[in-house]
């Protein structure tokens, strides 16, 4: 029997929590200012500790405690969340800066401070490079692609690219904040005038470096890690892979539509990638697709062959058609097939309510004769191939018009493209379809 889902907390409860913690402390600093503060250095100190606050947070959603995860719905959204408040705590610091000067700025909370704040800017930066389209104009895009590929500035990528040397720098974002913590503290004129505001900054950087103490020194000790064995590379397609994995010890148990981090050895070493598991729980091999998009998933019909040994970390997230109502209209964009895989896979021991299908690929759909076959043989699944070379884009109105239910009545579950999905959960929300009921799954969130 499939394992029921774990108890959800409310999709907003996590975020709602640091919104109640910012908003804490200004009110904090607001009743404990001490008489006489000069109003800019004093707003210029709050906006350091609002910094540390965030970077705290940071900390702590990248802890992989279980319980993390369920208050933010969600290791995908955790890590999502995880970048919202690194990166506004990162901008808090320019007022900080601009407005707090001359607090100690010789001394070695100087120092600490501006090796903290150079260490945490160089990382952004390092976190923002994959993603340059998004932040650059598309007038000056050609120009950047020019710069990237020539000859001296591709070799360097070579070098520094890759997820593995991403994953192992990102890792020294906690050094960094201890430097910050520490500027503050030697360097906190209000600290000395008011010991509240002392001593809530103490427990605010102290638990933050905690947990980044725990997740590098003690977190490896409670993960849940199962040896498996490759049993399969299949190639589907030009750019897809399913890797079939069969246990050697203890299975992991899963729900259908998780994902888990998979440590594969490869002829070059090992890698670890998350992956949304593709099969059922009640096979006996996992099965995981993979699209070639970087360096290692586009030469992993070449690394990986069966017999090579793998773990398996998890599982995670939160993606569960059974939190939906009666009437369910599933979306899938190219890889995002896969959750879906595993919901259909499972349908002959996990019912489903009415459902329609729409899985939209350009060319040929992997998969869709299986999907086709499942829809034959459950009536209460109905599965829609777009290819979108021959008709264009699956569009909002195209998935609505299959539906014969009102749009508050709706639940709708989505996994592909982040451009897709983002258009679909505008466009769907404006149609009627209740917010709360459009779930997607965040796959690219590395």
């Amino acid at each position: 029997m499939s394992p029921r889902p774990p108890r959800l907390a409310a999709r907003e409860l996590g975020p709602a929590t640091i919104f109640a913690l910012a908003i804490g402390l200004a009110a904090l600093w607001l009743l404990a200012r001490p008489s006489g503060a000069p109003t800019a250095s004093y707003v210029g100190q709050w906006l350091g500790a609002e910094s540390i606050l965030l970077l705290s947070i940071a900390l702590v959603l990248i802890s992989t405690l279980p319980w993390v995860e369920s208050w933010f719905d969600g290791i995908d959204r955790t890590a999502i969340w995880h970048r919202r408040v690194a990166i506004t705590g990162l901008a808090l610091l320019l007022p900080h800066l601009m407005l707090a000067q001359g607090e100690g700025d010789g001394g070695p909370g100087g120092a600490l401070g501006a090796i903290g704040l150079s260490g945490l800017l160089a990382l952004v930066a390092w976190a923002i490079i994959p993603r340059w389209q998004s932040v650059v104009p598309r007038a000056l895009r050609p120009t950047v692609i020019t710069i990237r590929d020539a000859p001296g500035v591709s070799r360097v990528r070579a070098l520094l690219g890759g997820y593995e040397r991403w994953r192992a720098l990102h890792r020294t974002t906690g050094v960094f904040v201890a430097f910050g913590f520490a500027h503050a503290v030697l360097d906190g004129t209000p600290f000395r005038d008011a010991p509240i505001l002392r001593w809530t900054f103490l427990a605010i950087g102290g638990v933050g470096l905690a947990f980044y103490v725990y997740r590098e020194l003690l977190a490896r000790f409670f993960l849940s890690l199962h040896d498996y064995q490759v049993a399969r590379v299949t190639p589907i397609g030009s750019d897809l892979t399913e890797i079939s994995l069969k246990p050697l010890g203890r299975p992991m148990t899963f729900v259908p539509g998780q994902f888990a981090m998979v440590y594969l050895e490869g002829k070059d070493g090992w890698h670890r990638h998350p992956f949304t598991i593709a099969s059922s729980p009640h096979e006996d091999i996992v099965r995981v697709t993979v699209k070639a998009l970087g360096d290692y998933t586009s030469n992993l019909r070449e690394t990986v062959e069966a017999g090579m040994p793998a773990v398996i970390g998890g599982p995670h997230g939160r993606f569960f058609h059974h939190r939906g109502t009666d009437r369910q209209v599933w979306i899938a964009g190219g890889v995002g097939i896969a959750p879906f895989l595993s919901w259909v896979r499972a349908l002959d021991h996990a019912p489903i309510a009415q459902v329609d299908l729409f899985y939209s690929a350009d060319g040929a759909h992997a998969f869709g004769d299986e999907l086709l076959a499942a829809a034959d043989s459950h009536p209460e699944l109905r599965v829609h191939l777009i290819d979108t070379s021959a008709v264009g884009r699956l569009t909002t109105a195209q998935v609505l018009s299959h539906v014969d239910e009102a749009p508050k009545g709706l639940s709708v579950f989505m996994c592909g493209p982040a451009p897709m999905l983002r258009t679909f959960q505008t466009e769907l929300a404006r149609a009627g379809v209740t917010p709360r009921r459009i779930h997607r799954e965040y796959f690219d969130w590395r």
